[in-house]
């Protein structure tokens, strides 16, 4: 049974302007000590489909429904009293920006040691000193003067270190790490990502990777999940979907990365490469694929009929009527 078993998940807005439809049937599974990149534009519901896991979208105007089954209980039904027992414990996320995230009236130590405490079942001498051990754990120094320091005296780094630390103080089941290395320099995204793989060996944690950064997931993934305008478009193990992309978006995707030392070739330059025409509002009822007005293979049975998620090679799925030839993909160089 997989650890986490999301089926048929639909999260909509309703607004003044109409219905906003973020996650539009969503289903994928995460195996214990997997960790699953879950890849896609600005906009395609990512975000949103974590929030909605970890029931963090309460608003009156908000409906989640299908099924996201976690060690075999499904969340969305749960009590509030009993969601609120798996945060932060079997579940943690640590958020794309953690200035907001962190309070900022509140010391770091008051912020983990709250976890601790109401998790753990810690007194606030035996929170201190695992506080102090989880910032050296996470690569923070001095954790003995840190822990004492609001998040404005913090570096954007260490404040992400900090996050993580909180997330990971109850050593949970699955860990949902959404953009966290957006906000950091290079150097320090590439100590973060370290970071994390090695907390994630450390604790046998699974771990869900929300970013919209292909080079992260080459480092780091074990499998992928594109998605685009609330839907998964295709599902594969990050060396086969790097290697033969079978859906159009991609494609598209991997084209667009910018390739190193492009510039310096000889003969005349090619533009970046970027996906023609613009993501649909996920206001309008989608009819057939979405991502049909800007695909060059689109015929019109993709504007009339949605396309199933079909395995097209072992442990590779794609949801296209026309997909990708295997082992042809023209990806630019």
């Amino acid at each position: 049974m997989p650890l986490l078993d999301v089926d048929d998940l639909h999260t909509a807005f309703r607004t003044r302007f109409g219905t906003v439809r973020a996650v539009n049937g969503l289903s994928f599974s995460i195996e214990q000590d997997e960790t699953v990149a879950i890849v896609g534009e600005s906009g395609s519901g990512k975000s949103v489909m974590a929030l909605s896991i970890m029931r963090l979208l309460r608003a009156a105007n908000i409906e989640a429904r299908g099924q996201v089954r976690f060690q075999g209980r499904n969340l969305l039904e749960l009590p509030e009293r009993e969601m609120r027992r798996l945060r932060g414990k079997d579940i943690s996320m640590v958020f794309q920006e953690p200035m907001t995230s962190l309070n900022p009236v509140l010391t770091v130590k008051r912020q983990i040691n709250e976890t601790l405490m109401l998790h753990e079942g810690l007194s606030w001498n035996e929170a201190t000193d695992r506080s102090i051990e989880l910032l050296r754990i996470v690569g923070i120094p001095a954790p003995e003067r840190r822990v004492r320091d609001y998040p404005h005296q913090l570096s954007g780094g260490m404040r992400q270190r900090v996050m993580i630390a909180i997330a990971l103080a109850c050593s949970p089941n699955l860990l949902i790490a959404d953009e966290p290395t957006t906000a950091l320099d290079v150097t320090i995204q590439a100590q973060v990502l370290e970071l994390m793989w090695q907390l994630k060996k450390k604790f046998r944690s699974a771990v869900m990777l929300i970013t919209h950064d292909l080079g992260v997931v080459a480092e780091v993934a074990d499998r992928v999940i594109v998605m685009y305008a609330g839907r998964a478009v295709e599902m594969a193990d990050v060396k086969n979907l790097f290697k033969n992309p079978r859906h159009h978006y991609t494609g598209g995707l991997l084209n667009a990365i910018p390739k190193l030392g492009s510039s310096l070739t000889e003969g005349p330059r090619q533009p970046l490469y970027e996906i023609p025409g613009n993501v649909p509002s996920l206001r309008q009822n989608i009819v057939g694929c979405a991502f049909a007005p800007r695909c060059a293979a689109a015929t019109q049975v993709c504007r009339e009929i949605g396309p199933t998620m079909d395995e097209l090679a072992p442990r590779h799925f794609a949801a296209c009527h026309h997909p990708l030839d295997a082992g042809l993909i023209k990806v630019r160089q």
